[in-house]
C-alpha cells in the first residue's frame, strides 16, 4: 500500500525570485510582498558574500541561476562550495572544483553501484580499481548499466570536455576563467538536475500528483535509487500528513492501512483526494 515520498531535498531559488519581475496586473499586497523578499534577498546575499564588491557578486550570484531541486547525496555540500567560490570572483578554482566534483560523483556511483552489476562484462573494468580518472570509462560503464540518464550523461560529456581543456595548460584560461567556470557549473547543475532531482519527469518518479514526489514502485529495488534516492524518503500511506516542527517537515502517518497492494496509479489518486480534502484550497501539499 505504502510508496516512498522524496522529504530531503536541497536547492536554492533566490536567483528566481531577484528574477522575478513584477506584473503590471498584480494587487498592490503582491507588488509588496515582492518588493520586500526582494530586498531581503539582496541584503542577505551582500551579507552571505561580504560587501565588498556586491554588485559583482550579485551579477554572478543571478548569472548562476537557481540551484536545482537535489535529493541529499554526496555531492550537494561541496556544490554548494563551487557555487559559493564562483559568487566570491574566485573563478579558476570554481572552475576546477566543478570538474573535480564532476569526477568524484562518476567515482562514487561506479563504486557503490558495481556491486550490483556483478554478472555484467563491465563490471570487469571497474572491479579492482577504487578511482578512475578516465571518464569516457565510468561514463560508458554507468551507461551501460542503464545508471545514467541521458540528459546527465550528455552533460557528464559537456563537462569532460571542459575537464581536459582545463588540466591541459590552455593560455585561453587565464582570459576566460569566468566563463569557463560558468559553462562548468552549469553542466554540472545539468548533472545534478537529469540525474540527482528530488522532482520531476525522473522515469522513477509518479507524475500523478502535483507538488508532491513519489518513487514508482517498479523502482524501489533499482540499484541507483535504492541507494541514491530512498535515503532521502520516507515510506507513507496515502493518508500521510506533512507538517513543520521545528522549522523542517516531519511526517505523521498513523493510520491503518490494508495489507494489500495498489498500483502508482490508485495511490496517487487516493493521496490526491485526501489532499484535497483537507486543503480545499489548492491540490496536494507542497514539499
Amino acid at each position: 500500500m505504502k510508496r516512498y515520498r522524496v522529504v530531503q531535498l536541497d536547492f536554492d531559488t533566490r536567483a528566481t525570485v531577484l528574477d522575478m519581475e513584477i506584473g503590471e496586473d498584480w494587487e498592490e499586497p503582491i507588488k509588496e510582498m515582492h518588493r520586500t523578499n526582494h530586498s531581503n534577498i539582496r541584503a542577505g546575499i551582500i551579507f552571505e558574500f561580504g560587501a565588498k564588491e556586491s554588485a559583482r557578486k550579485l551579477a554572478d550570484f543571478m548569472a548562476l541561476g537557481p540551484a536545482p531541486f537535489s535529493v541529499l547525496a554526496f555531492h550537494n555540500k561541496f556544490f554548494q562550495q563551487v557555487r559559493d567560490a564562483f559568487v566570491l570572483g574566485a573563478y579558476y578554482p570554481a572552475l576546477t572544483a566543478a570538474c573535480a566534483l564532476g569526477e568524484r560523483i562518476l567515482n562514487h556511483l561506479v563504486l557503490t553501484l558495481r556491486g550490483s552489476f556483478r554478472a555484467t562484462d563491465e563490471f570487469k573494468k571497474v572491479a579492482k580499481k577504487e578511482s578512475f580518472d578516465d571518464w569516457k570509462i565510468t561514463i560508458g560503464v554507468l551507461r551501460t548499466w542503464g545508471v545514467l540518464l541521458p540528459g546527465a550523461a550528455e552533460a557528464f560529456e559537456r563537462l569532460r570536455v571542459i575537464r581536459h581543456r582545463v588540466i591541459h595548460f590552455s593560455p585561453a584560461t587565464e582570459t576566460n576563467d569566468r566563463s569557463f567556470a560558468l559553462d562548468a557549473i552549469r553542466q554540472l547543475s545539468g548533472v545534478i538536475e537529469g540525474q540527482f532531482s528530488g522532482r520531476g519527469p525522473l522515469p522513477w518518479f509518479m507524475h500523478d500528483v502535483p507538488g508532491v514526489t513519489f518513487v514508482r514502485k517498479s523502482f524501489e529495488e533499482d540499484a541507483f535509487v535504492r541507494a541514491v534516492v530512498l535515503p532521502s524518503c520516507r515510506l507513507v500511506g496515502p493518508l500521510h500528513e506533512m507538517r513543520y516542527e521545528g522549522g523542517r517537515l516531519v511526517v505523521h502517518d498513523q493510520h491503518d492501512y490494508d495489507n494489500r497492494e495498489v498500483t502508482d496509479e490508485d495511490f496517487a489518486r487516493m493521496a490526491a483526494e485526501r489532499s484535497t480534502a483537507t486543503n480545499p484550497e489548492r491540490e496536494v501539499d507542497q514539499p
